[in-house]
């Protein structure tokens, strides 16, 4: 196929349009590394023990609804991305799921109480562990999973170390007063079966594409990333487990 009717092609995918965090678009076309833990598992056991919970970014909301047989009758949801806040209310508040906009990249303290919430889940969302300390009731839950990368360097070259880092992250939850009860992180890869299913995930996860990314502007390289067959990217992941240490908190 000839260069400008990949371009072409590839712009085509570049519109499609994005709801949620629903990636069935892909679907055959997009591979991200599993990690050896299960977050789903972890979340359930802590959901099966607590009377309120609060899930941040939680995206469209479609995550948090595979854990609706499990869900305290208090459950909260936050989501930092304004296209996605009407999504995850149609998809939440049907089931009596309160959806509050929240960014923490923007706004450090987060729009809750003191001691408002037994459990926190956050999976892939960015936070203060303060706050986070500070909402918890004392003796409360938090799990988070995060992502670090992809490392796209290879095509976009270099870009800035991450910040986000499980020892960074634990020592920062230790500090704010909890205690660990599990951690572990694993690398993999981001894989892609072409530079089309690419353009689509750049497009509906910008931040982990170059800030001024188009097809226009970087076709020269999606170009070398289809002739090299370059689809795949290391991916890291991390978990962290842990709870509120009692009277570890003071306003």
């Amino acid at each position: 196929m000839e260069k400008q009717n990949l371009i072409d092609q590839w712009k085509r995918e570049e519109q499609q349009p994005f709801r949620g965090w629903d990636f069935s678009y892909l679907d055959g076309r997009y591979f991200e590394p599993a990690p050896p833990w299960s977050y789903e598992e972890r979340a359930r056991r802590l959901l099966r023990e607590s009377d309120s919970v609060l899930d941040m970014g939680t995206g469209g909301g479609e995550k948090l609804l595979e854990f609706i047989d499990d869900l305290p009758e208090n459950s909260v949801a936050t989501e930092g991305w304004p296209p996605n806040v009407p999504v995850a209310r149609q998809n939440l508040e049907p089931h009596g799921i309160r959806v509050v906009p929240y960014n923490a990249e923007e706004d450090r303290r987060m729009p809750f109480p003191d001691g408002s919430f037994s459990l926190i889940i956050n999976r892939h969302e960015a936070y203060d562990a303060g706050e986070v300390a500070r909402v918890l009731k004392q003796g409360g839950a938090f799990l988070t999973q995060q992502v670090t990368g992809p490392d796209l360097s290879p095509v976009f070259g270099p870009r800035p170390v991450p910040e986000v880092t499980l020892a960074a992250c634990r020592g920062a939850l230790e500090q704010a007063g909890f205690s660990i009860g599990y951690a572990d992180e694993a690398m993999g890869r981001l894989g892609f079966a072409d530079v089309g299913a690419f353009v689509y995930y750049a497009r509906a996860a910008p931040w982990d594409a170059p800030s001024d990314f188009s097809v226009e502007r970087y076709a020269d390289r999606l170009l070398e990333m289809h002739e090299n067959r370059k689809l795949s990217f290391k991916m890291g992941h991390f978990i962290i487990q842990a709870r509120m240490k009692q009277g570890a908190y003071s306003a």
